[in-house]
Parts: structure tokens; C-alpha cells; sequence
């Protein structure tokens, strides 16, 4: 199992450098790589912050349940 997430950890990093570094040698200048950042970014936090009120609304709900019982 340890060498499983040793490999998983790896392909994650790996991964991550690799996104990195081709985000960066990209042909695209350094203003349209910002706001392309940006939007990404923008677009990630929206999406933290819906995934997070939905599973707050489904764990309300599951506490609802159980103070009914």
C-alpha cells in the first residue's frame, strides 16, 4: 500500500510540474498568461465555494434527520 501512494504522490507532483512548466514556455505573452491565471483561478474558487454550500446543504440536512428520529 505504501508504494501505491508513494506512486499516486508522485504522479500528482509530477503532474503539477509538468502543468507548470508548460504554462510557462507557452507562446502566449505574459499579459494573456495572467488573465488566463486569473480566469482559472476565479473559475476554481467559484466552483470550491458551490461544491462546499452543497455538501454544507447535505450535511444540514442529514443533521435535520437525525435531531427528527
Amino acid at each position: 500500500m505504501k508504494k501505491f501512494i508513494s506512486f499516486l504522490s508522485g504522479v500528482v507532483v509530477g503532474g503539477l510540474v509538468g502543468a507548470t512548466f508548460a504554462l510557462l514556455f507557452a507562446p502566449s505573452s505574459g499579459k494573456q498568461l495572467q488573465e488566463r491565471l486569473k480566469l482559472n483561478a476565479e473559475e476554481l474558487k467559484n466552483e470550491i465555494s458551490l461544491a462546499a454550500r452543497n455538501r454544507r446543504n447535505e450535511l444540514q440536512a442529514q443533521l435535520d434527520n437525525l435531531r427528527q428520529m
